[in-house]
């Protein structure tokens, strides 16, 4: 099998129709499957991480800090930006398509073995497990596709559970309260786990104190970000942890938001290690730190920004970057598409869509995605000036930046594949 037939099989165990909520969620599948390949997932300790927003970046920080240590760290994340391999990484290096090829002819030559079908997802996760066995590696940082309790990933017995935040957010699989949102989440964490949550609402004490855990580490009583002053080129942070306090923290990510991303990121560590994290240390790691679609500067003059914002949440904190920390002076255009099982007022007003003086709508790159015409009408509904459609991301590029001044500012944003398809075209042409 080479990479050609390793995403042949992928797409033939894809599912774009199962978008609504599972009624008989299970594991057996993927437990069937790491059976039958002798667990490979419990080879290694893992840190293992989930919230509605900004586990990605925190599991970049967590992977960082964990290298700098001197640890071999395989990094489990989804979805991708541009490229299957991203999802599934060594050192923060993705994985050769050689080597995916062969994980994946792995999982495939496994499946008869175990008697099950895995879906897309579970191939994948199999495959990352399989290869951070067959590399031995130190550590395992794997994040949560969706939720928590019935994720693919959800076979490891993590040592370190992290869960960064609680918004509403996949409400057609779970939901429809915080509740809800936050019993699926903290499923991550098990009887030896410790548990590690960023989340402060008071609401959703409980469900964290009655969790599965061997201890707890709440943001506020046992770790925060103290001080958070925007820096050149991201954040200088001041950061509270059960063992220590670490001063000038340099976090190369924008945004206010990577502050409490940063301090969760470093207690996790702390509670791997049970010891604080030396200061050096830190400081390596941190600097190593980055985070392509998210909040990403492709372009100066003018600003040209992509960014991930999937959820009303993520849009919230993208637009306060936008509009707070760079403030731009000139005209500014919204590249925007979307997915469907969201509500794309919610995510438009979340943007701050109608603070434009222009949007242009576009249809993402899924086969889930929201028309750039059905978009354009929602943005027209709720007051934006200027809507245009496209019917492309790159063609929607141009058009943003078609006699874009030096002052000027481009935000690309509204979900991943949108994100991850501009990446790819402005960088040949900026």
């Amino acid at each position: 099998m080479d990479i050609a037939d390793a995403l042949r099989y992928l797409d033939d165990h894809a599912s774009y129709e199962k978008t609504g909520r599972v009624e008989s969620p299970s594991l057996r599948s993927i437990e069937r499957m790491m059976d039958a390949m002798g667990d490979p997932q419990r080879s290694y300790p893992v840190v293992h991480l989930t919230g509605t927003n900004g586990k990605g970046s925190t599991t970049q920080m967590v992977t960082r800090l964990l290298v700098a240590h001197g640890l071999k760290v395989g990094t489990y994340t989804s979805p991708h930006l541009e490229a299957l391999n991203e999802r599934i990484c060594i050192d923060g290096e993705p994985i050769a398509d050689d080597e995916f090829a062969a994980a994946i002819a792995a999982v495939a030559g496994i499946e008869a073995v175990a008697g099950v079908r895995p879906t897309y997802f579970e191939a994948v996760t199999a495959a990352a497990f399989r290869h951070f066995a067959d590399v031995a590696v130190d550590v395992g940082v794997i994040e949560v596709g969706m939720l928590g309790r019935w994720d693919a990933t959800n076979v490891v017995d993590a040592k370190v559970a992290v869960v960064t935040n609680i918004a509403l957010d996949h409400t057609e699989f779970a939901g429809p309260t915080l509740a809800h949102i936050a019993t699926e989440k903290v499923g991550i964490s098990k009887q030896g786990s410790v548990l590690v949550v960023g989340d402060e609402n008071p609401e959703l004490s409980a469900i964290w104190s009655q969790s599965a855990h061997a201890s707890l580490v709440l943001r506020g009583a046992d770790f925060s970000c103290e001080d958070n002053a925007l820096a050149v080129g991201g954040r200088l942070l001041e950061v509270r942890t059960p063992r220590a306090r670490h001063a000038d923290v340099a976090v190369p990510l924008h945004g206010r938001h990577q502050g409490d991303n940063a301090s969760i990121a470093i207690a996790a560590v702390e509670e791997f290690f049970d010891a604080p994290v030396d200061d050096g240390v830190l400081a390596e790691g941190m600097s190593r730190v980055e985070m392509p679609g998210r909040f990403e500067v492709l372009g100066r003059h003018p600003l040209v920004v992509i960014d991930g914002a999937h959820n009303p949440a993520g849009g919230d904190v993208c637009a306060e970057v936008f509009f707070g920390d760079f403030s731009p002076s000139g005209r500014r255009t919204l590249v925007v598409g979307a997915l469907r099982g969201r509500d794309p007022a919610e995510m438009l007003g979340a943007l701050r869509a109608d603070d434009f003086d222009s949007v242009i709508c576009t249809t993402a790159p899924s086969p889930r995605a929201v028309s750039g015409d059905e978009l354009a009408d929602v943005a027209r509904a709720i007051g934006c000036e200027g809507v245009r459609t496209t019917h492309d991301v790159p063609r929607a590029c141009d058009a943003a930046l078609e006699g874009a001044g030096q002052d000027d500012a481009v935000l690309v944003a509204g979900s991943l594949y949108v994100a991850g398809a501009a990446r790819t075209y402005l960088r040949r042409i900026l």
